[in-house]
Parts: C-alpha cells; sequence; structure tokens
C-alpha cells in the first residue's frame, strides 16, 4: 500500500492531507510517497487520571471527559437538556449550527496548493446536549464524531474539537489538540489543547482549511 509520510510522523493514504490528524503534507499532491514504518511499540505515556464520573481517562488537560462530558474544572456533568424551558417544540426548539465552507478564513489560511472547494453547499444541524464532537470519522481509527467533516475538509483532525453544553445552559468549544488549531470569530490564535471558550449565538468557530460552524440558538 502506497502511503505519505505527515510531518507528524504519521503513515497517510491521503497525499495532501494526513488521514490520521489532519497536517499539510508538504510538496504538491503528486510528489513522491514515502513508505512509512509502523513504529516499534512505543512506551506507554503516563497514566490520565479517570474521569470521576465515568472512568474514563482524562485526555491530558481537557476540561470536558470525551465520553461523559464531566467538567474537571467545576466537577459538575453538564445539563442533559436545554434550559430552556419555554422554547417551542419542533425544529426551532433547540441549538442548532449551521456548516459551511468560509473563503474569508480559507484566504487567511493561505494554504498552498489547495483550492477553495467550488460546489460545497452550507447545511445545518442540531446540538443534541450534552456533547457533540467535530472530526473526520474512521472506523480503523474509532473516531465517529457527531459533526462529521471527512467528506468536508481534509484539514480537519480526527478528534478536532468537542461542543459541550454546561449546567449553566452555555455552549463551550475546546480543543482536542487538533493540527490545524480551532479559532473563534476574528480571534488570530487558535484555542490551545484543551483550552474551552465559552459560546453565544452568532459566534463562528473556524476548523480545518476552510470550514465555519456558526451557532444558532432556538430563537434565532
Amino acid at each position: 500500500m502506497t502511503t505519505y509520510a505527515c510531518p507528524k510522523g504519521h503513515a497517510s493514504e491521503e497525499s495532501d492531507f494526513c488521514d490520521t490528524c489532519g497536517a499539510k503534507i508538504s510538496g504538491s499532491t503528486a510528489a513522491s510517497p514515502a513508505v512509512v514504518a509502523a513504529p516499534a511499540s512505543a512506551a506507554a505515556p503516563a497514566s490520565a487520571p479517570p474521569c470521576p464520573n465515568c472512568g474514563t481517562p482524562r485526555a491530558g488537560t481537557a476540561r470536558f471527559c470525551e465520553d461523559c462530558g464531566f467538567d474537571h474544572d467545576t466537577g459538575r456533568v453538564p445539563a442533559l437538556v436545554s434550559p430552556v424551558s419555554a422554547a417551542p417544540a419542533g425544529p426551532t426548539a433547540g441549538w442548532t449550527v449551521t456548516i459551511a465552507p468560509d473563503p474569508v478564513y480559507f484566504a487567511e489560511n493561505a494554504i498552498d496548493g489547495i483550492e477553495f472547494p467550488a460546489a460545497q453547499a452550507a447545511r445545518t444541524v442540531s446540538l443534541p446536549p450534552p456533547q457533540v464532537r467535530i472530526g473526520r470519522k474512521s472506523n480503523s481509527k474509532g473516531t465517529h464524531p457527531e459533526i462529521d467533516l471527512s467528506e468536508d475538509d481534509p484539514g480537519v483532525s480526527h478528534s478536532h474539537a468537542l461542543l459541550t453544553l454546561s449546567v449553566d445552559g452555555v455552549w463551550l468549544v475546546s480543543d482536542l489538540g487538533s493540527t490545524n488549531g480551532t479559532y473563534i470569530n476574528d480571534d488570530q490564535q487558535p484555542l490551545t489543547a484543551g483550552e474551552s471558550r465559552s459560546l453565544t449565538s452568532g459566534d463562528r468557530v473556524h476548523v480545518g482549511a476552510w470550514t465555519t460552524l456558526t451557532l444558532n440558538s432556538p430563537a434565532s
């Protein structure tokens, strides 16, 4: 099988972006492939303390448990339902997010050798509490994010970012150690791995090479 050398050391079957971490592979898509040997069994990292709510090991210094959403900062589990009890039933009852290719964000990235998608349309999906993962699915790697951008943006990491509804009814976004970063609105610096930021309706979350996710409140 032909593989390409990712700058992070992964063996990628894709020649433009690494299919493991989403990192840009140097050179054009026609660059000579490199067969990357599977690494020898690496020393197991120091075991992280488990989540006190569900027992899942904590991912580095990430604030929220990737399995149950437990907040390591507050010691509480996020709300399971939206606190907006007056919201009507139906499509407008919950939060949604609009996912679209963003030419402005793409231009600011200035990634050589990558063309902006011409035929990709925006779509709006619901945000079911308490937690929604953003990434690219991979059966072999066991990643199945609720917002799957595998067909939208090759620059998105398999486990890129996490949206969590807090016990106060506020959506927060956390970066999961993505390769190309998670940016909020017009911020020039991405979130650091494990860093969380609160969001309000209309806030924009930028991921990958050109994707922007815009939050919409139930009243929007």
